[in-house]
């Protein structure tokens, strides 16, 4: 008992110590699972766009790496709760708490709500009975809940490439793997294509991907279905076999599952199938969504208006002042090249057999053009680099880029806009960081579903950018820099489109999400406002054209206007001066005497006059509007009916292109 009365033992407080830390590595899956805000995975309904835009783009690259004209078939089909749900494997569950869910409604909150509803009623029968017009009261909103979501089924189909067997696996579901690593044009942003599609899908649905894929000459179709393993970065495949190709079809075919939200991103994905219509107007897409519901149904078919296809791009070495030390490291890592001078020429563009020489001869007497490659030290390479950024180098060629074309942009914007009028350009390569780049411009006015004012069209490597648009080069250069009163155009009240298009082996993207091309670039905002100013230059002498040709019609009519007043006036005048010539009150010169003559004898009568007049309008018109042209420099060049041939036909045929066209001669 005594040692209840003992005070008690105070317990120490002193801190604990940590544990050891343990050093932690993520897979890239891992990385881009936790940021895929970073690949345009932002939300649910960015995240449905992206996967449409991926899976668009990778059936264009296969189609065209083989020269064949795409056809692209997209389709997104709405999935229901339940539907999902029997997908999956789950049972439907009535709720046993109801208040334990977000979407639950408190007495409270029920009772003001009611009340709220029963003053706009009142509100509404008092309007009434005075005659007002009131608004009419919102309908009321169904709650819906974080976790009602909304599931998708988006089915891509191409006519392209296709894929090996065996390699499919690691082409879906292996990160940072893939076949567009090299130095080119290439559409895609991060190289992540349909594997950040894969990796959503596994986090929003759980669901794995189909896909089916067969290439030419094949007598089967893969099959298979995967998810990924994002821990470990590996594909988890569920089947992988051959099954029968009868129609002797090639392509790929990919189906997945994945939340989304398609009602807030219906117009930017339709937006984005149009842009991707003008841009490519050789491919041929077919756009479906299908939902229960037969009013949300939508079905676009984006024709091909031709079969003329940009080349495909090359993979080039890089330029000596576009690399760093770490590019340099692996280059010699890599290179099949035994000795210093092997490797300068080889790996580098612009870099002969001379140049080599001189350069090697700069680094020191260390370096030698038979050394061996793989033996530089750290800091022979640091001086390499040192050399190469100080050096004048030739600007790299544009060879190795692949833009739409002058004349697909024509095609694409007619083909989409309908405008009034277009113009468009296509300027030389030119240099940034020493990677080549190529601007192409088109400027339309009027047209079908244009807004008035200026409506910007952005492509970067021949895809649409519809995000960031305030910040970009392009906008920028558009709204602030060009002075379009002096083209003619009003920029607020004609319906103006914008497009341009840049391509290059290094789009300088700005932000996490690579959607729009900064205003810093002084290179490219240059090329960019150059392009936009000779397409208005073209447009300006069409404006003046119309515009003169308007106020042609315009005098003609008004002097048109005046024919029978003026007719009766002078007819009346010489009717009574030929009363006087024959009475002989008053006499007239011969050649006015002929005249008078006649009238008196009804040889000219008021419709005489009347033709007359109307002979010497037309006459003074067209006088009036040859002086014009030739002051102005338009000529009235000869037109001539050419044949065009239809697209299904089958001949044989050589194209020699231009900027400005495609001649094709036909054998």
């Amino acid at each position: 008992m005594d040692s209840d009365n003992e005070p008690k033992k105070r317990k120490s407080k002193t801190p604990k110590t940590p544990k050891d830390s343990v050093l932690k590595q993520k897979s890239p899956a891992e990385f881009f699972a936790e940021n895929k805000n970073i690949a345009g995975f932002d939300n649910p309904g960015k995240s449905l766009y992206t996967t449409v835009r991926e899976l668009v783009e990778n059936s264009l690259d296969s189609a065209e790496s083989i020269s064949e004209l795409p056809v692209v078939e997209i389709t997104i089909e709405e999935i229901g709760k339940n539907k999902f749900n029997s997908m999956i494997g789950l049972v439907d569950r009535e709720r046993v708490d109801e208040a334990l869910y977000d979407d639950f409604e408190t007495a409270k909150a029920r009772e003001k709500r009611l009340a709220k509803e029963a003053r706009a009623q009142e509100l509404q029968a008092k309007n009434a009975s005075l005659g007002k017009k009131g608004k009419e009261p919102a309908a009321p909103k169904a709650m819906k809940g974080r976790g009602d979501a909304s599931f998708y089924r988006v089915t891509c189909k191409d006519n392209g490439r296709g894929m090996p067997h065996d390699d499919i696996p690691n082409m879906f579901g292996r990160v940072l793997s893939g076949t567009k690593y090299g130095l080119k044009q290439t559409r895609g942003k991060f190289g992540l294509g349909a594997k950040m599609a894969l990796i959503w899908s596994k986090m929003s649905t759980g669901l794995p991907i189909e896909i089916s894929s067969s290439m030419r000459g094949q007598n089967f179709i893969s099959f298979c279905r995967l998810d990924i393993n994002i821990h470990k970065n590996i594909p988890h495949v569920h089947l992988h076999e051959k099954r029968d190709n009868k129609d002797r079809w090639h392509g790929a075919e990919i189906h997945l599952v994945i939340e989304g939200n398609w009602t807030t991103y219906r117009s930017k994905i339709l937006h984005y199938m149009r842009q991707m219509a003008v841009i490519t107007p050789y491919a041929q897409f077919l756009f479906r969504f299908i939902s229960d519901v037969s009013d949300k149904n939508v079905t676009i078919r984006f024709s091909r208006r031709t079969d003329v296809m940009p080349p495909v791009p090359v993979e080039t070495q890089h330029h000596p002042s576009s690399v760093d030390l770490l590019l340099i490291k692996r280059l010699i890592t890599e290179t099949s090249k035994q000795n210093l001078l092997q490797f300068l020429q080889h790996e580098f563009v612009n870099i002969g057999k001379s140049l080599a020489e001189r350069l090697i001869g700069e680094m020191g007497p260390e370096f030698t053009p038979k050394m061996a490659v793989k033996s530089l030290t750290s800091q022979q390479i640091v001086r390499i680099h040192q050399l190469f950024r100080q050096a004048k180098f030739d600007d790299p060629s544009g060879d190795c880029l692949s833009p739409a074309g002058e004349y697909n942009l024509r095609l694409g914007i007619i083909k989409e806009l309908h405008p009034d009028m277009v113009a468009t350009y296509s300027g030389s390569a030119q240099v940034f960081e020493g990677h080549p780049f190529i601007v192409e411009a088109g400027v339309s006015v009027g047209g079908k579903d244009v807004k008035q004012g200026l409506n910007i069209f952005r492509f970067a490597n021949r895809i649409p950018l519809l995000f960031e648009q305030g910040g970009d080069v392009v906008t920028r250069t558009a709204m602030k820099r060009i002075s379009w009163n002096n083209y003619k155009i009003n920029q607020t009240q004609d319906k103006i489109g914008v497009f341009a298009s840049i391509v290059s082996t290094k789009i300088p993207f700005k932000g996490t999400g690579k959607e729009y091309i900064g205003d810093d670039i002084s290179e490219i905002a240059t090329a960019v406002k150059y392009a936009i100013q000779q397409c208005c230059i073209q447009l300006k002498s069409k404006i003046v054209r119309k515009i003169q040709a308007r106020e042609q019609q315009e005098r003609k009519r008004n002097l048109s206007r005046y024919i029978p007043d003026a007719t009766n006036a002078i007819y009346d005048v010489l009717k009574e001066v030929s009363q006087f010539h024959a009475s002989k009150k008053r006499r007239f010169e011969e050649e006015d005497a002929n005249v008078l003559q006649k009238v008196h004898s009804r040889m000219i009568t008021k419709d005489t006059l009347r033709d007359m007049l109307t002979q010497y309008v037309e006459k003074v018109d067209y006088e009036m509007a040859m002086e014009y042209a030739t002051q102005s420099g338009v000529n009235e060049a000869p037109k001539e009916a050419i044949y065009l041939q239809t697209l299904e036909a089958e001949y044989n045929f050589i194209d020699f292109h231009s900027t400005n066209f495609v001649f094709r001669l036909i054998q």
